[in-house]
């Protein structure tokens, strides 16, 4: 079943951007890959907040190796992403 909501939602939010800014999604909904971001708030080495390309702004969570304590809001970065966390990450 998570199978089929992750991507019906976000079809839901690339369609409907304003949506998308009115509260940030969980980042485990999100479709596993690599992505684009641009960081709103680094809220510790652990976690921060993005904007993806599509409008969709959500919270990353740091795992294994990687370490948000390098990235400044603003900042572009590309990540992967696999069951919601980021295990690598590279500034761009």
């Amino acid at each position: 079943m998570r199978s089929i909501l992750a991507p019906a939602l976000v079809a839901l939010v690339s369609l409907l951007p304003s949506l998308a800014s009115a509260a940030p999604i969980d980042a485990s909904l999100v479709p596993d890959g690599t992505y684009v971001v641009k960081v709103e708030k680094v809220e510790d080495a652990q976690h921060m907040l993005v904007m993806m390309q599509n409008g969709v702004e959500t919270t990353l969570v740091a795992e294994g190796s990687a370490d948000f304590g390098s990235v400044k809001p603003n900042d572009t970065v590309k990540i992967s992403l696999i069951k919601g966390k980021v295990p690598v990450l590279r500034i761009q």
